[in-house]
């Protein structure tokens, strides 16, 4: 399929989940045109256009939330502020509750939810809510792009500094913008333990653009010989150094010869390393292990309510899952999303640092959420941790279906597999 036909599908089933679009949304379907199909940005405007996609939400935004401007006229900042968090709270959990029917205004619950959220963003700022109010009080339909701060995007040549169509990429390592994303799945497909879809706010922080490889691992072995492969018992001396074995299940780096990868294996993903392992090095490198909240939006790459790291579609292929084999591909062959981010479907699951929680969507925080309550806490006495941890990712045993950015799984710390491997993250 020509790349150009494979972006109009791409625009197409983003239709289906939302028919309007902010400015930055709008940019970011733009950079994924240029960056991954190849196409100019005037053609990939072009196709937005005719795909019939708003730009900006031409909606009343306080009739949404069931407020009057005569309201809040005079009312403190705090209170006004307040007022809009309590009134969208509750349409967002009643919208919620109601689960993926269609509404009688053709939306879906999901689209519904995401109008909630623009409405409640645009009225808690104060600047914005006086441009929307002056555009409504002289009965002009108040156009959200014009509420971004972004300017419209123009012509490679002429583009300002202030927007750039590639990712932020620092040290082989992308940036994620901090912002709020659905977190979740209501799919047919989905599983109780990725419901209920919920918006989360999470800071802007780095990620790995590609899993820590074996030649990366081998690194952190050499300078760090106690998490370096064990010895067999007649190899073993007094002077002997391995890694307690209470961190790992017994087969830690089990596909390595002694304390070297295979040949040919230098840029495959490191895999048999238990959690306390892939944390022992995120430590060493001045890294962390992400959380599940990260993990998953780093993996939709800037994408809303799309199963997959690419959309809803299945025309991208996975290359290495649901193959029942036990091999890894070098990192950086599958798919690249729209923050620059590889092999987040495909390859190896990924640890997380994460206290699996089959219920925790039921009750996870707004911002930053983490299991475990406190990263500082685990960071500083990681080895002392036994509960379960969550897992995310796809690889080489798991059918493509479950490769979904959503998918959730999870394995005892000390665990390891020839397709669990790990990438770190950096806070900012």
């Amino acid at each position: 399929m020509p790349k150009r036909n494979e972006y109009i599908e791409l625009i197409n089933e983003f239709k289906t989940v939302s028919p309007t679009i902010t400015d930055q949304q709008r940019i970011g379907l733009l950079r994924r045109g240029v960056q991954q199909y190849g196409i100019s940005i005037s053609e990939a405007e072009d196709i937005i256009q005719s795909s019939g996609l708003i730009v900006g939400v031409k909606i009343d935004y306080f009739k949404i939330l069931g407020i009057s401007i005569k309201d809040i006229q005079n009312k403190n900042e705090e209170l006004i502020t307040s007022e809009i968090h309590s009134k969208h709270k509750e349409l967002y959990n009643t919208s919620l509750k109601a689960g993926g029917r269609i509404r009688s205004d053709g939306k879906t619950e999901e689209q519904w939810r995401i109008i909630l959220n623009e409405a409640r963003d645009t009225l808690k700022n104060v600047e914005k809510r006086k441009y929307y109010i002056a555009a409504l009080q002289a009965d002009v339909q108040p156009v959200i792009e014009f509420l971004h701060e972004n300017p419209p995007i123009q012509d490679a040549d002429v583009l300002g500094e202030s927007i750039s169509l590639q990712p932020v990429i620092e040290d082989s390592m992308a940036l994620i913008p901090a912002g709020e994303f659905l977190m979740g799945s209501e799919d047919i497909e989905a599983y109780n333990d990725e419901k209920p879809i919920h918006t989360v706010y999470i800071d802007d922080f780095y990620i790995d653009q590609y899993p820590v490889t074996n030649i990366e691992y081998k690194e952190f072995v050499d300078a760090n010989p106690e998490w370096g492969k064990s010895k067999k018992w007649y190899e073993t001396t007094r002077d002997t150094i391995s890694i307690d074995k209470k961190y790992h299940d017994g087969d830690h780096l089990k596909n390595w010869k002694g304390n070297n990868y295979r040949r040919h294996c230098d840029y495959h993903p490191v895999t048999w390393v238990s959690w306390y392992g892939a944390m022992a090095y995120a430590l060493w490198k001045g890294k962390r292990l992400p959380t599940e909240a990260e993990w998953e939006k780093a993996a939709r790459g800037g994408l809303v309510g799309q199963k997959y790291p690419w959309g809803n579609s299945s025309i991208v292929k996975h290359p290495n899952s649901g193959n029942f084999f036990h091999y890894t591909n070098k990192v950086g062959q599958n798919y690249e999303n729209g923050y620059g981010i590889y092999d987040m479907a495909d390859n190896v699951f990924e640890w997380c640092i994460d206290l699996w929680d089959e219920n925790y969507y039921t009750h996870s925080p707004y911002n930053n959420p983490i299991a475990d309550g406190y990263l500082v806490d685990i960071l500083q006495d990681f080895t002392s941790v036994i509960t379960p941890r969550v897992i995310r990712g796809g690889s080489s045993v798991i059918t493509p279906i479950n490769t979904r950015v959503s998918y959730r799984h999870r394995n005892t710390p000390n665990y390891t597999s020839f397709h669990i491997g790990f990438r770190c993250v950096k806070s900012i």
